[in-house]
């Protein structure tokens, strides 16, 4: 990395302040990159999602196909690679950062998105930090169970 390079956790910060309403959860997993990115990569542990599926990846292109729990469904769109995923649809936007922690205790995971509003760069924020709190919880527990 050089000077100017900023790492993906905060390039998400980044993109989350540009994003009305988004907010992000931030916290470090107790485990190397090469462990929890795979695990974040499989998008299945996200807020809302019932059922995920990546449909195509064309190099860092990616789309997936999302079933909510109150029966939304969304064709998501964006660029996922190591360390690093964004997506959106009509009315969501997922964003995932992941860092190895600066201290070397494990990997710093940040996570952001929500319901967008259709067609302006903002989401619904009721509610969303809880939400991606809690998917950073759900995603540290099967990093644990997945090192098991």
């Amino acid at each position: 990395m050089t000077g100017t390079d900023i790492d993906t956790v905060a390039r998400l910060h980044v993109m989350a302040a540009a994003v009305r309403g988004a907010r992000v959860a931030e916290r470090v997993v107790a485990a190397p990159f090469e462990e929890v990115w795979p695990v974040m990569a499989a998008l299945d542990f996200l807020p809302d999602f019932e059922r995920i599926r990546v449909v195509r990846c064309d190099g860092e292109r990616i789309e997936a196909l999302a079933r909510g729990r109150y029966g939304f469904r969304a064709h998501l769109r964006g660029f996922r690679r190591p360390g690093w995923c964004w997506l959106q649809s009509r009315f969501l936007i997922a964003g995932l950062a992941a860092a190895p922690a600066l201290d070397g205790s494990g990997t710093r995971i940040a996570l952001t998105g929500g319901v967008r509003i259709p067609a302006r760069a903002a989401v619904v924020p009721f509610g969303t930090l809880r939400e991606l709190e809690a998917a950073a919880r759900r995603l540290d527990v099967r990093v644990r169970r997945s090192g098991a």
